[in-house]
């Protein structure tokens, strides 16, 4: 989903037209069902000038742009796609986060800064610590970028458009100094140094068709994301089947390849008490299947539960590790080819989320969603007595 493309030529004359936020305004409310608050609007007004205004003076004419594009299984939006091709002729896109912030001061947190954000002082991630988990993000998720042949090269900045600069500041604090060497971050005066960086990567055009190879692309996992979640898993002892496990694992597994090959969803749920192992056969069923390259996700009802294998298995796997309502709002069915549910027993008739958009909202049980529509095989484990 994204609010806007088109050209770099066509933005700039709706900027210049003063129509650019009526758009996104209207696209967001066709989408979500309601209207942006006004601080969401009045930043699209002042940063999408200082963008338009930017791309004017890096004569970016030729190339194609995406605002407010939200990442794949996830409710983040990226601020600014810019696509082009280099001084080589590959394809490239640049991420741009901009931020309205005129100063910040210093954070206890490894990754944090401390601005004014909701009326009140809030710790936030640095631009370019922010900016670079989108980067990875789609290289980890949108097929355009990890194409093993030709990718789409990505590259990511931040632009703080209001921001005076001044080199004793928190935000160029020495802690931040490698993640900016990954993604810079640039000031209000280093509208230079930014039109080079864009420029470095752009500077052929031609954006347009990058663009439409972009949105036509797939959002799957890719190989090394998949590596990587077998590999925080495989040989810790902590995952070991045992007895019965072993057998209920079997089954699963060999469940899954039928229905791969005769192409028909199977669901298979899984009982048992507290401590029978319910959850580390269902781990294991996810590192084994990813290894197999099978795009699996492991759903739970309960954000605690969640957020803890979340740590274990590091920050690369959080769209693997989804909440049960997350499948409400699946635009294409059979994206996910294996969908396993821990303690299925959770799941609430319907969602009750307020940030669900309108056009998803219905009476269907989630468990209908979840079991139609992303996965080609679904599996769910859930106490004795309860389905």
């Amino acid at each position: 989903m994204r609010l806007y493309s088109g050209t770099t030529e066509q933005f700039q004359l709706d900027t210049t037209m003063n129509r650019i936020a009526d758009k996104l305004k209207i696209a967001f409310f066709s989408y979500f069902g309601y209207n942006p608050g006004n601080s969401e609007v009045h930043s699209w007004q002042n940063s999408l000038r200082a963008l338009s205004s930017l791309f004017e003076y890096s004569k970016l004419n030729d190339h194609g742009i995406i605002l407010e594009y939200q990442l794949p299984m996830s409710s983040k939006r990226l601020d600014c796609l810019v696509c082009g091709r280099d001084t080589e002729s590959r394809d490239n896109a640049v991420i741009i986060e901009l931020k309205q912030w005129e100063k910040s001061s210093e954070s206890d947190g490894d990754n944090e800064v401390q601005t004014w954000v909701g009326g009140r002082l809030r710790d936030i991630l640095h631009p370019s610590v922010q900016v670079g988990q989108y980067k990875a993000y789609l290289r980890d998720y949108h097929s355009a970028f990890y194409d093993e042949v030709d990718p789409v090269m990505l590259n990511a900045c931040a632009y703080l458009h209001n921001y005076p600069l001044a080199r004793d500041d928190a935000v160029f604090a020495t802690k931040f100094n490698e993640v900016m060497e990954k993604n810079p971050m640039f000031t209000k005066d280093d509208v230079v140094k930014l039109k080079d960086f864009l420029v470095k990567n752009l500077n052929s055009g031609e954006g347009i068709e990058v663009l439409r190879r972009i949105e036509k692309s797939s959002y799957r996992p890719s190989k090394q994301l998949m590596e990587h979640v077998a590999g925080m898993i495989h040989g810790n002892p902590e995952y070991t089947l045992l007895d019965e496990q072993l057998v209920v694992y079997d089954k699963v597994l060999s469940s899954a390849r039928e229905g791969f090959s005769n192409g028909k969803k199977t669901v298979i749920i899984v009982k048992g008490g507290p401590g029978t192992g319910k959850s580390v056969i269902a781990i294991n069923l996810m590192a084994d299947l990813s290894s197999m390259k099978y795009n699996t996700h492991y759903a739970t009802g309960s954000r605690a539960f969640t957020s803890t294998l979340r740590e274990i298995l590091g920050k690369r796997t959080t769209s693997q590790l989804r909440f049960f309502n997350d499948y409400v709002r699946a635009e294409e069915a059979n994206v996910v080819d294996v969908l396993i549910a821990d303690e299925a027993h959770r799941l609430w008739h319907k969602d009750m989320s307020r940030f669900t958009p309108k056009k998803y909202r219905s009476d269907t049980p989630i468990i209908d969603h979840m079991i139609r529509g992303p996965p080609r095989f679904w599996c769910s484990s859930s106490m004795t007595g309860r389905s």
